[in-house]
């Protein structure tokens, strides 16, 4: 009993570092009245990612590990193009770097243990990791298509289409986590379901805006 209070409190503090880097995100967003993509969104994104990937180790889910592995890296890109890693401490950034490849070597040690774990797992039947597994890869997709929007353009950006897929991995994740009877992964998600919804209107409004201050032209 002492070890699930001590498995959900790590991942509900994951939760709360998503939480909070969504509520950052938001409150400076409508003081913009512009879509933004501040620091403190990627600092909070690396503290949450780390926790939950732990999380999933310890709850035996595959589709929480997955969704977290590539899009931890990207979160570590955007703190360099925010100048945030390289004031960072060369034994901190050699941990943030090498943690999940030495959790995933050491997860592969045994792959067979690691398949029975995952895959065959009583308590996780095949269809839904697999329904799972498909809500993390389009959730985490969002910060591939986000991460090569900003390697373009030399600077880090938080595009319409970061949000679109947000909302549909954020409803499949959602439904994972109803079937799954998992409260971290329901709360989590619900709280940013409503702040995706909110920046895709801000993005509207300021596009509007934008087109309309274009259309002014300059005063005769």
């Amino acid at each position: 009993m002492q070890y699930s209070v001590f498995i959900y409190v790590i991942g509900f503090t994951a939760q709360v570092f998503f939480s909070a880097r969504t509520l950052f995100q938001w409150i400076k967003a409508e003081k913009a009245r512009s879509v933004v993509s501040p620091a403190s969104y990627w600092v909070l994104s690396v503290a949450g990612s780390y926790l939950l990937c732990l999380y999933g180790w310890l709850r035996d889910d595959f589709s929480i590990i997955l969704g977290q592995f590539v899009s931890y890296y990207i979160y570590l890109w955007n703190l360099g193009d925010k100048g945030i890693w390289k004031r960072l401490h060369a034994i901190v950034k050699v941990v943030l770097v090498s943690t999940p490849i030495v959790a995933a070597v050491f997860m592969m040690k045994d792959f067979g243990g690691f398949v029975d774990n995952f895959f065959r797992n009583d308590n996780v039947p095949f269809g839904l990791v697999l329904f799972g597994s498909a809500g993390q890869i389009i959730f985490t997709l969002r910060f591939v298509y986000q991460w090569i929007y900003s390697f373009r353009r030399h600077h880090s950006f938080l595009p319409r289409g970061f949000w679109i897929i947000s909302l549909i991995g954020s409803g499949l994740i959602i439904s994972y986590g109803v079937f799954r009877h998992d409260p971290v992964l329901i709360l989590g998600q619900s709280f940013g379901f409503i702040a995706y919804c909110r920046n895709l209107s801000i993005g509207r409004k300021e596009r509007r805006r934008k087109r309309t201050s274009g259309n002014a032209g300059p005063a005769a």
